[in-house]
């Protein structure tokens, strides 16, 4: 199976990702997908940061698939496809800025960044 190159945009900023054949549709649905999460963390103003509004959006998209492999009945892939995103409960919101507030510490006593 050969691999070729595709360009995409995340956020405005362009990224050249390995394709392999036949998997373009899927890749550029998950572009899809984390650039929308992306730009929802971002509009909503509070993170100005490009590196903890990816790490904000990979959460977010975490715990919607967790979520939906919860749910009794249903498989992850038609969880996602057939509702609408659901808007993140306070708590669970308050949960992720924890998180990330977390992050933030464990990387400065590092002295490293994103």
């Amino acid at each position: 199976m050969s691999t070729k190159q595709l360009e995409v945009q995340i956020m405005g900023q362009s990224y050249l990702l390995g394709c392999p054949d036949g998997g373009q549709a899927r890749l550029l649905a998950a572009v899809d997908k984390v650039d929308q999460a992306m730009c929802k963390v971002r509009d909503a103003g509070k993170i100005k940061a490009r590196d903890r509004i990816a790490v904000l959006a990979a959460l977010n998209l975490a715990f919607e698939q967790t979520d939906a492999e919860a749910s009794a009945g249903t498989s992850a892939p038609e969880a996602t496809q057939s509702a609408e995103p659901a808007a993140i409960q306070a708590s669970d919101q308050a949960r992720l800025e924890l998180l990330l507030q977390k992050l933030d510490q464990a990387l400065h006593q590092d002295g490293q960044l994103i």
